[in-house]
């Protein structure tokens, strides 16, 4: 198959180009570099230096004919969302929309559009989530994010693309970004490194649904290889955990660590977990590495890399 991967340089892409070169498949990879990294850039897969957002993305797919297209390419943080709506807007739905059209251009028959758990659904009055709950974001990203689905939705109507959704728990592994769209573990991770203490927000009790990146690539590769599975899919654990838990795992991890607490962060959801049953029954889709085993593994890859 043939698999155009857009964000392919990033935290999460290079690993689900990484799985998919594994897999036996020819992959090309758009990204901006305003994020990604050309060194995370598989050397088997073809790099195309693009913005999502412009029109040489045609240029690309017509180089390419992709049969199928996984779509990563996101402006991902919810603080420069709030701080920058417009530029929020004009990568993840407008970029989107280009990718959508372009896709129906060149004949691209699957689409695996790469959304968010936690800020699509927002404060959820059913723990652990399943996909048919309401959608309640509460951020100008989440928003962003779920407009995306919706387009996607359309076109699966309007030009019969075989779409689906991996809406994502709280990634985490080697290669994210502590600076960037970072989630906490990459945050503490790089402070411990630094022998620099970790700034817990409010009590730390809040949860999170932590999934090591293989296993996103993982579900990534099997929607690939399902056409026949469409809709939104959850990819997480079932397992929550509070951010105080996490800091003992990582300083376990670590043989060292403090950590102090500082204010809540305003609208911060306090619960997240997904329900990844449809995950188990559709793709035969479990998590293979528990929190332990991924924090030990991005733990040497982090000093692996300094």
């Amino acid at each position: 198959m043939k698999i155009l991967v857009t964000g392919g340089a990033g935290f999460v892409g290079s690993h689900v180009v990484d799985r998919c070169v594994e897999a036996g498949h020819q992959v090309s990879v758009v990204d901006d570099l305003s994020a990604g990294q050309r060194k995370q850039v598989n050397p088997a897969a073809r790099l195309h230096v693009v913005d999502i957002r412009t029109p040489a993305l045609d240029d690309v797919f017509r180089a390419e004919t992709p049969d199928a297209v996984v779509h990563l390419a996101a402006q991902a943080s919810v603080g420069r969302s709030v701080a920058n709506p417009h530029l929020d807007a004009e990568i993840n739905v407008l970029g989107s929309l280009n990718l959508l059209e372009c896709s129906r251009r060149a004949g691209t028959r699957r689409f695996v559009y790469i959304s968010t758990g936690g800020a699509g659904y927002g404060d959820t009055d059913v723990i652990p989530t399943p996909e048919d709950h309401p959608l309640r974001p509460v951020s100008p990203y989440g928003t962003s994010k779920v407009a995306a689905e919706l387009y996607l939705g359309c076109w699966e109507a309007l030009h019969r693309l075989s779409g689906v959704i991996l809406r994502l728990a709280n990634i985490y592994g080697p290669r994210q970004d502590p600076h960037g769209e970072a989630g906490v573990i990459a945050i503490f991770t790089d402070r411990l490194l630094r022998n620099e203490t970790c700034v817990i927000n409010g009590d730390g009790l809040q949860t999170r649904d932590y999934v090591y990146v293989a296993d996103v690539a993982e579900a990534a590769l099997r929607v690939l290889e399902r056409p026949e599975v469409t809709g939104p899919i959850n990819i997480g654990t079932g397992i929550e955990t509070t951010v105080v838990a996490l800091f003992e795992s990582l300083r376990r991890a670590f043989g060292h660590g403090e950590s102090r607490h500082g204010p809540p962060r305003p609208g911060e959801q306090r619960r997240s977990l997904l329900d990844a049953s449809r995950a188990r029954r559709l793709l035969g889709w479990t998590p293979r590495v528990g929190l332990d085993e991924g924090l030990r593994r991005t733990v040497a890859a982090a000093r692996a890399d300094r």
